[in-house]
C-alpha cells in the first residue's frame, strides 16, 4: 500500500480464513488507480516545479483508489507532531511535500490494465465508481447547505464510502465480504468521518450522518429516482438539513439529477 511495503498484484479465488487475514492481504496488495489518474500524475511529475498541493489534490479527488492510497500513506507517515487525522488528499500532500509525494508514488499501475481480460470486474468497478461520485456529490452538496466547515473532508469520505467493494472487484471479484471495509479503515487509520460511517447504527455526528445518508441515497437512485426506498432517504435528509421533504428532494435532485 505504501512505498515501504511490497505491492504485488493478487487474484483471490477462495475466501481467506478471517477478516484479519483479508486485512493483511490487502495491506500488501498492489492497488491500481484509474488510467486517467496515472497519466495526469505523470504529466504533473514532468512539471513538478509548477505543481502544488491543490492541483494534485483536485486531480486525485476524482479517483477513490488513488485517494485511498494517498490517505493511507499519509496516516502511516504522519509525524509525531501531527496530532489530528489527515482528512483530505490536499492536507496529506501539504504534510508530505510535493517532491516526497512524487518519490513515494512512482508510475502507478492502472485498473484498466489489471482488468483488461476481466470485463465483468471492470463493469463492476465502473458501477461502484458512478455510485461513489454520486454519493460524494450529494454529501458535498448537503455539507454546503449546512455550511459545514469540513465540507472537503465530507466529500472525501463520501468518495471512499465503499472503497472495499472496489478492492474486491480488483482482487477478488467472485467474493463478497461486508466486514472488510471497517477492518481496513481501522488498519489504515483512514479519516475519522469514514470510520464512524461504518457503524451499524445511525451516527449522531452531523458530518458522518451526511456521508451515510448521501451514500444511501446514491445507492438507491443509481438507476433513477423511483426506488421505493427514496422517500425514507429524503425524510432523513430533510431532518438533517432542517428542510421540508419536498425541499430536500428538490435539493438532492439538483445535485444528482439522474
Amino acid at each position: 500500500m505504501t512505498s515501504a511495503e511490497p505491492a504485488v498484484p493478487i487474484d483471490i479465488q477462495q475466501p481467506l480464513a478471517d477478516i484479519a487475514a483479508w486485512t493483511a492481504c490487502f495491506r500488501s496488495a498492489e492497488i491500481p488507480v484509474l488510467r486517467q489518474t496515472a497519466e495526469t500524475l505523470e504529466a504533473l511529475r514532468a512539471n513538478e516545479d509548477q505543481t502544488d498541493a491543490n492541483s494534485i489534490g483536485e486531480m486525485i479527488a476524482g479517483d477513490p483508489l488513488m485517494t485511498l492510497k494517498v490517505l493511507a500513506y499519509a496516516a502511516d507517515h504522519r509525524g509525531r507532531q501531527v496530532v489530528t487525522g489527515i482528512e483530505t488528499v490536499t492536507s496529506a500532500l501539504v504534510m508530505t511535500g510535493i517532491s516526497p509525494f512524487f518519490r513515494a508514488f512512482p508510475v502507478q499501475p492502472t485498473v484498466e490494465d489489471r482488468l483488461r481480460i476481466h470485463p465483468r470486474a471492470m463493469a463492476g468497478i465502473k458501477g461502484v465508481l458512478r455510485r461513489a461520485h454520486r454519493g460524494a456529490d450529494l454529501a458535498l452538496g448537503f455539507a454546503v447547505h449546512r455550511t459545514a466547515p469540513n465540507a472537503a473532508a465530507i466529500h472525501a469520505a463520501g468518495l471512499l464510502h465503499e472503497f472495499a467493494e472496489l478492492l474486491l472487484w480488483v482482487h477478488a471479484p467472485t467474493i463478497e465480504l461486508p466486514d472488510l471495509q471497517a477492518a481496513l479503515v481501522s488498519s489504515w487509520k483512514l479519516p475519522t468521518l469514514l470510520s464512524q460511517s461504518q457503524g451499524e447504527s445511525p451516527s449522531s455526528n452531523a458530518g458522518t450522518r451526511t456521508v451515510e445518508l448521501a451514500a444511501k441515497l446514491a445507492r438507491h437512485t443509481s438507476n433513477g429516482w423511483d426506488n421505493p426506498a427514496v422517500p425514507d432517504d429524503i425524510r432523513d435528509v430533510a431532518a438533517l438539513l432542517n428542510l421540508s421533504p419536498a425541499a430536500a428532494l428538490h435539493l438532492a435532485m439538483g445535485i444528482a439529477p439522474n
